[in-house]
């Protein structure tokens, strides 16, 4: 894939637009603004359906095609659903058992032990136009959780413009400060004594680095094969991780190279990678394995297909086929199984999990959801 250093913008648009699901049309956004706090969450009325608690290893995923989280028993398939706005995205759990999940309109608070919504906090970014599906609207993107859970972090795209990262006080659930980042903020990810958010951009090819003391940033490019294909790149950064060893962030890029970032310095180098495929979620272990999705070829005739890579901290190898389009992972808390979904990619979506063995190799599927993109384990 070295050889394919850009491509045009007609090959983005056809090779990473997500459809709007059929028959589904734009919603309004909340009128309630965030300086005044959650607003009553637009869920549906009148549902009085009993829910069990949830057990733990219940899986969470959010269905980018629709305006639901659903919860999925990972050995039978979906048990539940909850309404939280429209094409939701990332997700990220708190120690208490919140959810905060960042969908086109506002960052939805969901109690996953209940399986019900309890707050809606509306984003201040504004300019975000309407809410609707597909990877280029408006709204939250990655989202994550401050190590002591006092505050939430969502990267928040704007349309044809850099995006903004809100922080969200999880006490009062108000909006309590705003910064700017690199375009479509894919991933948010926190420091592990929480004292930096780093928001990766991918149309900006960097990763926005906030001091969550002083709410200062800057900017760090990450571009191993350079940015001479600007938009219409396939060349981007899309997610990162924080290694739990030494906290620098991998991001893979096209199953050919791992960049390793010092967020303090800014220096990165170069690792080999060997999928061969374009590279899109990430997770990492306590144990510091890597497992990163590979969601297919840019170009066919040269290119490898899905696949999932396990990386040990060592540096070494397994590529495990995955056939056929996914997006987001997570792992078993044991370590040993990888939850892939299979929600928005370039190449079209299915409807669900792969499960992956992560000892033999082996994989199977079950239905989880509508077009699933982001994933945890509860």
């Amino acid at each position: 894939m070295a050889a394919v250093a850009t491509a045009s913008a007609a090959a983005l648009a056809t090779g990473c637009t997500a459809t709007e699901p059929t028959g589904s049309t734009a919603a309004p956004r909340p009128s309630a603004s965030a300086e005044t706090g959650a607003s009553a969450p637009p869920g549906p009325e009148g549902d009085t359906r009993p829910r069990p608690e949830t057990p733990d290893g219940t899986l969470l995923v959010t269905d980018f095609g629709a305006q639901t989280v659903t919860f999925v028993d990972p050995d039978k398939g979906p048990v539940d659903s909850v309404r939280v706005g429209t094409a939701p995205y990332g997700l990220a759990i708190g120690a208490d058992g919140r959810a905060w999940v960042a969908t086109a309109e506002g960052v939805a608070v969901v109690d996953t032990a209940a399986r019900e919504r309890r707050a809606f906090v509306p984003y201040r970014t504004r300019g975000l136009g309407p809410a609707t599906y597909g990877e280029y609207r408006g709204g939250g993107m990655g989202i994550a959780i401050a190590p002591d859970g006092r505050h939430v972090y969502v990267g928040v795209n704007v349309p044809g413009g850099n995006g903004r990262l809100e922080v969200i006080d999880t006490r009062t659930l108000r909006v309590t400060g705003t910064a700017d980042t690199g375009r479509r903020p894919f991933d948010v990810d926190v420091a592990r004594d929480g004292s930096r958010v780093y928001a990766t951009g991918h149309d900006s090819f960097d990763v926005t680095v906030l001091d969550t003391d002083t709410m200062g940033t800057r900017r760090i490019e990450v571009a191993p094969y350079g940015t001479e294909g600007g938009l219409g790149s396939w060349l981007k950064p899309h997610c990162a991780v924080v290694r739990p060893t030494d906290g620098r962030l991998l991001l893979p890029f096209e199953g050919e190279r791992l960049v390793v970032l010092d967020p303090e310095t800014g220096r990165s180098s170069i690792e080999r990678m060997t999928a061969n495929t374009h590279q899109h979620g990430a997770a990492v272990t306590a144990d510091g394995t890597l497992v990163v999705i590979g969601t297919g070829p840019i170009d066919p005739a040269t290119d490898e297909g899905a696949s999932l890579t396990v990386r040990s901290k060592g540096g070494k190898e397994r590529v495990i086929p995955l056939g056929g389009p996914h997006e987001d992972v997570a792992v078993s808390k044991d370590g040993r199984t990888a939850y892939v979904t299979g929600g928005f990619t370039r190449e079209g979506y299915w409807n669900g999990i792969t499960v992956v063995d992560l000892d033999t190799g082996t994989t199977h599927r079950l239905p989880a959801g509508q077009r699933p993109l982001g994933i945890a384990v509860l």
